[in-house]
């Protein structure tokens, strides 16, 4: 019951991702319907249940384009679990910033980069022209198209590719 189900507003765009429990509270109220069954049935006493891995909306939500938030995961899934001064990968990353904070750089997704730590050991509180460093990749904001927002989600979900590739 705990499994994810993509949720589309009334016009066939992503707009969330919510538990089957959720989602088979929001058919059954009649706020929703379901789209996509591609994972059975759920069993109660009195009756079977399709189990949803997509909804639609009943009605328009209006709410605003979702941002990515600047955190420690969403740096490290930008730079693709991989140190952007050796190209090391791993899960045993730190966060960097590029310009130092007390020489005026900002937090910012374009002043943030995911580091080993030998690296940010090397680099230290200096800028990289004094301790001869290269970025791999110069950071950017990641884009807020629903492909990369909820891409994470489609491992197991082949059903949802067709309504997050055309957002």
């Amino acid at each position: 019951m705990n499994a994810p189900v993509l949720v589309l507003n009334a016009n066939f765009e992503p707009i969330n991702v919510c538990s089957t429990r959720r989602a088979v509270g929001l058919i059954l109220s009649g706020k929703a319907g379901m789209v996509v069954n591609g994972r059975g049935m759920i069993h109660t006493v009195s009756r079977s249940i399709p189990h949803p891995s997509v909804i639609r909306l009943e009605y328009m939500v209006k709410r605003p384009r979702p941002q990515v938030k600047l955190t420690r995961r969403e740096v490290f899934r930008r730079d693709d679990y991989t140190c952007q001064y050796c190209g090391r990968s791993g899960l045993d990353l730190t966060v960097d910033h590029v310009i130092p904070r007390h020489m005026g750089g900002g937090h910012t997704w374009t002043n943030v980069v995911a580091a080993c730590a030998a690296c940010n050991h090397r680099k230290g509180g200096r800028k990289l022209e004094e301790v001869q460093m290269r970025l791999r990749h110069y950071p950017a904001e990641p884009p807020t198209s629903a492909a990369y927002i909820f891409g994470r989600h489609l491992d197991g979900n082949d059903e949802w590719g067709q309504f997050i590739q055309g957002w």
